[in-house]
């Protein structure tokens, strides 16, 4: 239970930081703090599906969680480069 808390308030604060971002034009935060947003949210979905026995579920969001974390590790390389 406090596993999913945790989850829940990091996703909740990389919302808010997408969102400060956003309004203070700066994209390219907004556009990282938004991927590590959907890391978040897809590998809690992937816990979630596990959980409740849909192994197939599990697995596309897994590696949508994947997908996600390879892009904000791109952005951050992008951003750095800047």
């Amino acid at each position: 239970m406090k596993a999913k808390w945790i989850m829940g308030l990091a996703i909740a604060a990389s919302a808010a930081v997408s969102l400060y971002f956003i309004i203070r034009l700066n994209l390219e935060f907004a556009i990282l703090s938004m991927l590590i947003m959907f890391t978040l949210t897809n590998a809690s979905r992937a816990v979630m599906y596990k959980n409740q026995g849909l192994a197939r579920e599990s697995k596309w969001m897994l590696w949508m969680s994947m997908f996600f974390a390879v892009a904000s590790i791109g952005t951050l390389i992008y951003i750095w480069m800047l």
